[in-house]
Order: C-alpha cells, then sequence, then structure tokens
C-alpha cells in the first residue's frame, strides 16, 4: 500500500469530490475548503462553489470520465454519487460500473485514498428485498456478514476493494443512515422534503401527518447530519487509523419520532392542532401531498421563493421509504469512536439548522 495521507502536506492534497452538487458532497467541498484542500468537484454539469473547480462528466460515460479527468491528478476521491434504476441487477451494473470506471480513469492519478458512501441497506437489503428475510439485530455493526441478497452497495465495495489492490491506494466505507443537509434537486433529501410538507400544511390548511410506520413512530432510530459526514470522510482520508476500514456514520444521538415530528413542526410554523401521528397503516407523503403538488408555484410566487418546481424539492418516495420501515433502525458507532473520530451532532439541531438555511435561501418561505 502507498504511505498513509497523514504522510503528506496538505499542499499536495488534491480532493476529487464525485457528486459534489449533492447533500453529501455539497458537505464535502464545503469541508475540504475550509481546511484548505484543492478540490476538483466532479458533477454531470461541472459547477462548482467558489474556491473549487469544476469537473463536467458523465459517471456513465467511459469516454466522458477519461476526457475529463485527464487533467487532473487528485490524491484522494470521495465518492458520494448514486443512480437509482428499477431494478437491483440494473442498480449494481449501473453504480458499481459508476465506481470501476471512475477509478480506472484515475490510473495516471496519484491516489492515496478512496473514500465511498454507502448506507444502512448494506444491513437491510435493497430496495427491493428491503428488511425482508433476516437481517441482523439493531444496533448495526460493521462486522455483520453481507446478506446473501445480490445488493449495489457489496458491488461498489468490491469494484473499490479491487481497484486499492491495483492501484495501490488505502480506502474507506462510510455507512450512513439518512442523511440531512443542504441540497436542491436531489433525490434522497428528507430535511427539504419534511419543510414543503410543512409549507403545503400551512399554506392549504392540511394535517401535518407524519407519513411513516407506528414503528418508526414509538421506536428509537438515528440519523446523519452531511456535516458529520463530511468530517469522517475526510478524517478516514487523513489518518492512518482510518484506511482500509469501514465505518458506521450517524449523530450519535437517538430519538423517537413522536418526540421529533411536534418539534419539528413547531419549528417549522405548522399549527399544533394539525400535528399527527400515524393512525393505523401508514400514510405516505407520496399519497397524502402529490394531489396538492400544483399549488407550489402559486406558494413560490406568493412568497417570492427561488424554485416553483416541487420536484426539485421534494422526494415524497425516499421519506416514505424510511420513515415507513416496520422496525427499529439504530446504528452502532463504537468502531469509529475507537478508531479516533469522535464527532458528534445533536440531530434535533441539525434539522433545525437545515431549515434556517433553507429559508435564508428562499426555498421555504420565512418563518411567519
Amino acid at each position: 500500500m502507498t504511505e498513509p495521507a497523514s504522510n503528506l502536506s496538505d499542499a499536495t492534497r488534491t480532493a476529487l469530490v464525485v457528486g459534489a452538487s449533492g447533500i453529501t458532497g455539497t458537505a464535502l467541498v464545503d469541508q475540504l475548503l475550509d481546511e484548505g484542500w484543492e478540490v476538483l468537484a466532479l458533477s454531470r454539469g461541472g459547477s462548482a462553489r467558489g474556491g473549487a473547480t469544476g469537473v463536467a462528466a458523465n459517471l456513465r460515460e467511459v469516454d466522458s470520465l477519461r476526457a475529463a479527468l485527464a487533467e487532473h491528478r487528485p490524491t484522494h476521491v470521495f465518492f458520494t454519487a448514486w443512480q437509482r434504476q428499477d431494478t437491483e441487477a440494473e442498480n449494481i451494473a449501473v453504480n458499481g460500473g459508476m465506481v470501476r470506471d471512475l477509478l480506472a480513469a484515475l490510473a495516471h492519478a496519484p491516489l492515496q485514498h478512496v473514500a465511498l458512501v454507502t448506507g444502512l441497506k448494506h444491513y437491510l437489503g435493497p430496495f427491493e428485498a428491503y428488511a425482508q428475510g433476516k437481517v441482523p439485530d439493531t444496533p448495526f455493526h460493521e462486522e455483520e456478514p453481507r446478506l446473501e441478497t445480490p445488493n449495489f452497495y457489496y458491488a461498489q465495495e468490491d469494484e473499490l476493494f479491487a481497484a486499492a489492490e491495483r492501484q495501490g491506494f488505502t480506502w474507506s466505507v462510510h455507512r450512513s443512515h439518512t442523511v440531512i443537509g443542504y441540497a436542491v434537486g436531489n433525490a434522497m433529501n428528507m430535511g427539504l422534503t419534511i419543510a414543503v410538507a410543512a409549507t403545503l400544511s400551512n399554506e392549504l390548511d392540511l394535517p401535518f401527518v407524519f407519513p411513516g410506520s407506528e414503528a418508526q413512530w414509538n421506536g428509537l432510530t438515528d440519523m446523519t447530519d452531511a456535516g458529520l459526514l463530511a468530517e469522517q470522510m475526510v478524517w478516514a482520508s487523513t489518518d492512518p487509523a482510518g484506511a482500509d476500514e469501514a465505518f458506521n456514520i450517524v449523530d450519535g444521538d437517538v430519538f423517537r419520532w413522536r418526540w421529533m415530528w411536534p418539534r419539528l413542526a413547531a419549528h417549522l410554523g405548522v399549527d399544533p392542532a394539525r400535528v399527527r401521528g400515524p393512525e393505523g397503516d401508514p400514510q405516505p407523503f407520496e399519497e397524502q401531498l402529490t394531489p396538492y403538488e400544483g399549488e407550489w408555484a402559486a406558494i413560490a410566487e406568493r412568497h417570492g421563493l427561488a424554485e416553483a418546481d416541487i420536484t426539485r424539492l421534494a422526494s415524497w418516495w425516499h421519506t416514505d421509504a424510511d420513515l415507513g420501515r416496520p422496525m427499529e433502525v439504530v446504528t452502532d458507532m463504537s468502531k469509529s469512536r475507537e478508531a479516533g473520530f469522535l464527532g458528534y451532532r445533536r440531530t434535533e439541531r441539525a434539522f433545525t439548522e437545515l431549515f434556517d438555511r433553507y429559508r435564508a435561501e428562499r426555498l421555504i418561505p420565512a418563518a411567519s
């Protein structure tokens, strides 16, 4: 293996953030810039915030990747992208292939470390077999064996391991729970989805109904703040204790949605009389709120919001899937802490600070 990244000077460190416009990618770009890294921000559009260099590439086109990366020589890669397909077989082919092709396109680069984001479907199974059959007991631990069900997370890991062996870099895998953070146009954005649901409730006098299961409402759970995930990825990429390891990453607190839901509602200005828990079967946001999506353009105009297309803000299906799980989901962080990563977030504050940022960016109405 190559020398641990922690022995490199800051001046030699160039990070390539793959999926730079997503929730995790946005947080990583901010974190790396704050720490003085040179940052290459790869996305389909190639846009980048001040201080980062935008790289435009299509992860599913080998020639596009090779051309876009030919002149760049990153020392570290942070891979945060995925594309949902109709079947898990397609997920494996597409998402495993993106990791393989991206790293192959960097065969010329002096790679020291590659960090890959996956998630708790490593323990729970893919969408089409989610939480079916035998799954590990909670809290989830990194040493649990893989499930027998095919899973694109496993395919991504295997491509990472093979490239590390071939190209001589160290790696880390970061298994997050639901990630909350700032992004627009993201397909897996619970924070903004809840804020949009609350806005519809406020504007249209609708009940603010928890869309998930009674098991999620009453059971313990945890979440992952995007900033904390970014911190762990950078730590693992620059500390020898993070080399060639998989780590869970959650905020460090636990909560019950029956406690959290009314608190988030209050911060979003929802009348307490309209706040509801589950009543029998789940009431998914997709069923509750899709009929009212056409009202968003008028709401945006009335409040001078920056985005009139609700489909770029709310991902009903993803929030419904996470909150509809018929089981408790809690994640163990002992391995990461023993290795030296001691970062922490309070999840309620992560949500409320995110809501405040969305207000400041005029994506939801200002507090009344």
